[in-house]
């Protein structure tokens, strides 16, 4: 059967915005949850085939999706050959797509924007703020006064929130493409550069910078993408598009051995790069992404007869280019303009920690507490990791709706904990670990997340806190407390000789909660002071410690650790986004305690000042 030749062929990010659609309007109508997630899965999918879809399944030959089966492949047929779908457009009509955008709020769910559509007519977000203003959602069952005020708030921040992504949401994205570009005719190298590449806690728009001597091409692919919602500019030398539900994506061309300044260009800060310029131009030059070139004697471009730049300074590597302006080379997290050019001048510029150098994870949980692996998975993925060590920090008792553990399944918790560790020494001995294991071995250390309870008191009494392996204290409850109670709290976990690490200080989620309000300044001197160590908690939903509060502590001479927070294997990936905020905070390996060895860890858990006087003596794992 011949399309109709008045159909147009939908493309395939036409197919995948309305599968995403669909996908809402079955949440909002209360479907179940397989099917509004397949159709999100569906519509992912098309949206990244190499495939033009739509034109497949006319010539008779359908690709094979991920996540597509015959169902969702009727559907597709059916838009590509009539430019319609039924089911799509009675959905259309039985859910308004204003009402979907609800879902946007948070707090607001599907059950509850059924409630407010078939209770009081409401389908926009004007309709729900004018019901709130006036009181009238009060009566509806569940819903109060406090209700009203937290949809007002949500209205009013999704009204002035500037979109911004995660470091994990952009990395995904970022692969994505890149995958999708890889391979292009021409291409010899592609990089993310801007924000990302310094590894802002948030980002925003994304950049990509490729060197190919076929730009032209390489534009049109990258345009063609199916992922691409629409195409915001397109030339020569840069192309710029919005992509299917994502951000805006800027895609610019470097020429082939000119990749130096267009590195540092496009990565560095506005102010980072003001610097750089104010450099070029004191001793003659103008720096663009282009190169450096000579400027005449009053400050303008040196020009040849035909108006080309008489010279231009052009580097294959930013080591290169930043050596003509007689820097160092400055790693991208650092290019901010707090301080890097005056220490790259001085030689004085940290050797920044990295992934490489930690030799373990203090901060993980199993499904003894809110965990999703067990604890002998957790263990195992550390150590195909080629870790020294991970410590188990499940909750504690008081942390209820984490499932914290009480004295007895601590007890029962260690006794598995020290048979793991006789298995691993075993299999160490007869040569049948993972390769990836370390000279030293593999093993796992018993912790925990050390609940500060609201009255500053804490979960463990201190004998038993004496037992662990190694302690990371953390507040969860009574969070809107003054701030000398606030402090006061995190003071006494810090006091604690037993307490070894800060979990999280801040205790924020990056955009949905605000941090602890504390006194900063008297948590990092009195850290500073016991030895404790502060958490940067590799979340990439937390990055707790932020950047800015970790240089602060440094500078009172406090000791971190770089965790993953884990809750399933995949997680201990967050170790990446830790070091991250570690290396913009300019920490070098030797602040951060878990790069030290396992038997080196351990001296410094028992060598914390007062440990002796409290008569911590630890049973744990001692090499």
């Amino acid at each position: 059967m011949d399309a109709p030749e008045t159909t147009s062929i939908p493309s395939n990010a036409e197919l995948a915005r309305i599968f995403h659609e669909i996908g809402d309007m079955l949440e909002v109508k209360g479907e179940l949850v397989f099917k509004t997630v397949a159709y999100h899965k569906a519509a992912d999918a098309i949206a990244h085939s190499p495939a033009e879809v739509s034109r497949a399944y006319l010539d008779g030959k359908p690709p094979k999706i991920p996540g597509v089966g015959d169902a969702i492949a009727k559907k597709i047929e059916e838009l590509a050959r009539t430019g319609h779908m039924d089911f799509y457009d009675r959905l259309r009509r039985e859910v308004p797509p204003s009402l979907v955008a609800l879902l946007s709020l948070p707090g607001v769910g599907p059950r509850t924007v059924r409630q407010l559509h078939d209770e009081l007519g409401i389908e926009t977000l004007d309709d729900l703020r004018r019901a709130a203003e006036s009181g009238g959602l009060r009566g509806l069952k569940g819903m109060s006064e406090k209700t009203e005020q937290g949809v007002l708030a949500g209205i009013a921040a999704l009204e002035s929130r500037q979109e911004r992504m995660r470091l994990g949401q952009a990395e995904a994205i970022l692969e994505t493409l890149l995958a999708e570009l890889s391979g292009a005719p021409g291409l010899r190298s592609i990089h993310p550069a801007g924000s990302f590449r310094r590894r802002r806690e948030t980002i925003g728009d994304l950049d990509l910078l490729a060197e190919t001597d076929r730009p032209l091409e390489l534009v049109e692919r990258f345009t063609s993408l199916g992922s691409v919602e629409s195409v915001i500019a397109k030339g020569p030398h840069k192309a710029a598009v919005r992509l299917l539900r994502g951000p805006q994506v800027d895609l610019m061309i470097m020429p082939p051995g000119e990749a130096g300044t267009y590195l540092i260009h496009f990565t560095g800060s506005k102010e980072h790069n003001v610097r750089l310029r104010g450099m070029a131009r004191d001793i003659g030059w103008s720096l663009s992404e282009k190169g450096y070139l000579r400027l005449r004697d009053d400050g303008e471009p040196a020009l040849g007869e035909a108006g080309e730049p008489a010279e231009l300074r052009t580097f294959a590597t930013e080591t290169e280019a930043y050596g003509f302006l007689g820097l160092p080379f400055i790693e991208p997290e650092l290019r901010e303009d707090r301080g890097e050019v005056e220490a790259g001048l001085a030689g004085t510029l940290p050797r920044l920690v990295t992934p490489a150098d930690l030799r373990g994870d203090c901060h993980i949980h199993s499904d003894w507490s809110d965990g999703v692996h067990t604890i002998e998975q957790m263990a195992e993925a550390a150590r195909r990791r080629g870790y020294s060590y991970l410590v188990l920090t499940d909750h504690t008792v008081s942390l209820a709706i984490a499932h914290g553990l009480s004295l007895e399944r601590v007890e029962t918790q260690r006794e598995i904990v020290a048979a793991l560790n006789r298995r691993f020494e075993a299999e160490e001995a007869a040569g049948t670990a993972p390769p990836e294991t370390p000279a030293g071995g593999f093993r796992l250390l018993h912790g925990c997340e050390l609940e500060v309870r609201a009255d500053a008191t804490l979960d463990y009494p201190d004998d038993l806190l004496a037992r662990y392996d190694l302690v990371v204290a953390s507040v969860h409850v009574s969070r809107k407390q003054p701030r000398d109670q606030l402090t006061a709290r995190t003071l006494a976990a810090i006091r604690n000789p037993n307490v070894d690490i800060i979990a999280h200080p801040a205790g924020r989620y990056i955009g949905s909660r605000d941090d602890l309000d504390l006194d900063w300044d008297a948590v990092f001197s009195e850290a500073a002071r016991t030895g404790t160590a502060l958490e940067l908690n590799g979340s990439d939903e937390r990055l707790d410690l932020s950047d800015v509060r970790a240089r602060r502590a440094a500078e009172f001479g406090c000791v971190f650790t770089i965790d993953s927070d884990a809750h399933r294997t995949e997680e201990l990936d967050s170790l990446r986004w830790g070091t991250a905020m570690a290396r913009r905070a300019w920490l070098e390996p030797h602040q951060v305690m878990n790069t030290r060895a396992r038997a080196e860890l351990l001296e410094w858990v028992s060598g914390k000042p007062g440990r002796v006087a409290a008569g911590a003596v630890r049973h744990g794992v001692r090499r």
